[in-house]
């Protein structure tokens, strides 16, 4: 719980320390006096937005500490988490720069306001006079059950199922809006490796396609001198080369005997013959009688490539690639269909899934919704509003990330009226004991040590305000509880009175907070009453005030 506050240089605020009990505290003090800072100081501290004009004139920055010990085991494990030391002691602190910078800590180590946030919504529950609005809204209503009710445990899993039928819900009606666009794309691509399949192209094949388009085109002459060549080497006649070679051997072998020479000559020329039949067969190998028929075939081929360059713009290579590319896509946007086969069936699956769930956390709700509503209007009875009747009204709705159901609270504030939306009907009085008798019900069903109320005593007087005090007393024995209240009867009740003055030394405005004696209590209960606090019936008043908080 919180125990001690700190500021500095806070607005009016120059610098002060409040030290809180653990039951009931309550501040009061004139308006104006920095009741509202003091709030805005807390916030802060629990990582709420700032703003760098509330640090005070001519100064560099702000300073707001809190200690809070008794701390709840889910601080100790969430404090671990965030890598902070869990001990018997917190103390946060919020540094607000008058340029505009601001900087947190935990137990003295840098943090950020995102930490400060996550660890305060867990030790202070901030109800402030705006916040009656809350009840305002439907969506809030139906966290209010939610959170009496610990359905907020079971809408983890069904959120999970609903985010995944959600995103293939999308995917699914991305495909079926791209179906048309997809057919003429697939026909597109078709068409292009069809095209560029016929080529029947390879990586490095352009070149040798137009070097091979030469050569048939010069076959002629190709062949000509091929022929014209074998036939040199080894024709059926007495001229050709291989029949020369072998007469010269011969004729030098018919001398070897007398001429030394002749043998190692002979022999020379006998070893050409194997070189020269060897390019002969190589020659004959060369010679082609269909080189017309391979030519055309070349011919369509070079045609076709440079056409396909043409159009598409690329080189031969390139169009390998392409060709690649094209059918995957072909590939990807053929299974499309697939695809669509398989998320239709598995959207159904979900669909049913995430029905269920929502049909399981309906179930919860019309359950949790009675015994609500028979505690609120039980809490209201005693803070007299004895013929209030108040209802949970579900009706079945679309489905959503919060299940399928609309949530809304009827009011019925007079016996024999028909219960009416809350939002449309409810006074200001009647919504801050609404709310104060929400929150003294939720108080048994969480674990945050510390309530703050801002003026929950807004719109109300009298005997109802006299209730509320004895609630909020009440309250104060399960969890601290701080108040800021205008009203006598409220303050009375406390078992801490901390009083807010503003004082001027008529160049600048200070606020100063007082813990209040018993004395010191009833002159600020007589000065509630009357305005002044010095009639002899004022301070009766305030003293049979405490005497009966004693009692």
């Amino acid at each position: 719980m919180l125990r001690e506050l700190s500021i500095e240089n806070l607005a009016v605020i120059e610098k002060a320390t409040a030290h809180f009990g653990g039951s009931f505290n309550v501040f009061t003090g004139e308006t104006g006096a920095g009741k509202s800072i003091l709030i805005g100081g807390i916030n802060a501290i629990l990582g709420q937005r700032t703003n760098k004009d509330i640090v005070r004139t001519g100064e560099k920055k702000a300073v707001i500490t809190a200690l809070f010990d008794e701390l709840p085991a889910a601080v100790s494990q969430k404090l671990e988490e965030l890598g902070f030391a869990a001990d018997d002691e917190l103390l946060l602190s919020r540094e607000i720069f008058a340029d505009g910078k601001s900087g947190a800590r935990i137990n003295g180590r840098p943090a950020t306001a995102a930490m400060l946030k996550e660890i305060g919504s867990m030790l202070v529950d901030v109800h402030g006079q705006h916040e009656n609005r809350i009840l305002m809204s439907n969506d809030n209503q139906r966290d209010i059950l939610d959170n009496y009710g610990g359905i907020s445990e079971s809408l983890e899993p069904y959120k999970e199922k609903f985010r995944e039928f959600a995103k293939i819900s999308k995917r699914l009606k991305a495909l079926q809006e791209e179906r048309n666009t997809r057919e003429l794309k697939i026909e597109h691509l078709s068409g292009i490796v069809k095209e560029l399949s016929a080529l029947n192209l390879e990586k490095g094949e352009g070149d040798k396609l137009e070097e091979e388009l030469a050569r048939v085109q010069n076959n002629a002459k190709i062949q000509s001198a091929v022929w014209g060549a074998y036939n040199a080497l080894c024709a059926e006649d007495s001229a050709a080369v291989n029949d020369l070679l072998q007469t010269a051997a011969e004729s030098l072998s018919s001398v070897e005997d007398v001429e030394p020479k002749a043998k190692s000559l002979g022999e020379r020329i006998s070893a050409l013959l194997p070189e020269v039949n060897d390019i002969a067969d190589e020659l004959f190998s060369l010679t082609s009688d269909d080189y017309e028929e391979r030519e055309a075939e070349i011919s369509d081929r070079v045609s076709a490539l440079k056409h396909a360059k043409r159009r598409y713009n690329m080189e031969a290579d390139e169009l390998v690639d392409y060709l690649e590319q094209c059918k995957s896509e072909l590939a990807e946007l053929s299974g499309a269909d697939d695809e669509i086969d398989e998320l239709t069936e598995r959207r159904h699956e979900l669909g049913e899934e995430v029905k269920t769930l929502a049909d399981n956390i309906s179930e919860l709700r019309k359950n949790a919704a009675e015994k609500l509503s028979e505690e609120i209007c039980e809490q209201l009875k005693f803070l007299d509003m004895p013929n209030v009747k108040i209802i949970f009204a579900i009706n079945p709705d679309k489905i959503t990330i919060n299940g399928r159901d609309s949530v809304e609270m009827l009011i019925s504030a007079n016996a024999g009226e028909e219960p009416k939306p809350l939002n449309k009907i409810a006074s200001g009085g009647e919504l801050s004991r609404i709310m104060l008798a929400i929150k003294s019900v939720l108080a048994d069903s969480d674990d945050i040590p510390t309530l703050i109320f801002d003026e929950v005593d807004a719109g109300i007087s009298g005997r109802a305000a006299q209730k509320v005090g004895v609630k909020l007393y009440e309250t104060a024995r399960k969890r601290q509880v701080l108040c800021i209240t205008h009203l006598a009867q409220i303050a009375s009740k406390a078992d801490v009175h901390l009083l807010i003055e503003k004082q001027s030394d008529g160049e600048r405005t200070f606020t100063h907070i007082t813990e209040l004696d018993r004395e010191g209590r009833k002159r600020e209960l007589a000065r509630i009453i009357d305005g002044s606090g010095e009639s002899e019936s004022a301070l009766a008043a305030a003293e049979e005030m405490l005497q009966n908080r004693e009692k």
